[in-house]
């Protein structure tokens, strides 16, 4: 069975290393440090996609709500789930991030593992969901 991937967008390196802590012993982690990098790996013809984007929302260039929403308008990338990472941590912020397309939001800083891991396999697509997109 292949390891599933995940492509993180993080500009913060203290946090990408401490998610590819937590990840690699059970996921394929992918990271870029910002949204036109990882939009353009997508795109490409012959892009293996990945099973889930873990995306931060202060990015630089362009921030994880647009660049969901250009992932969101493209009609082969649309089914990959996609979790909110932001320190934006009020009650409103989460409805506003879920509203915005993203199935999950965690805030940061990520001081329970145990919570990402959930929220990963929680929103993970399946290989039958990947194999109908």
């Amino acid at each position: 069975m292949r390891m599933k991937t995940l492509f993180l967008v993080e500009d913060n390196q203290d946090n990408a290393d401490l998610i590819r802590d937590l990840v690699s012993d059970q996921y394929r982690l992918v990271c870029f440090s910002d949204g036109p990098s990882v939009l353009t790996a997508l795109t490409q013809p012959e892009a293996v996609l990945p099973d889930l984007l873990l995306l931060d929302i202060s990015l630089p260039g362009m921030d994880g709500k647009t660049l969901l929403r250009e992932i969101r308008s493209r009609e082969r990338l649309k089914p990959i789930p996609a979790i909110a990472l932001t320190a934006h941590a009020m009650k409103s912020d989460k409805e506003n991030f879920i509203a915005a397309g993203f199935n999950a939001y965690l805030s940061k800083p990520i001081t329970d593992d145990q919570l990402l891991l959930e929220a990963i396999e929680a929103n993970i697509s399946s290989p039958a969901i990947r194999a109908a997109a």
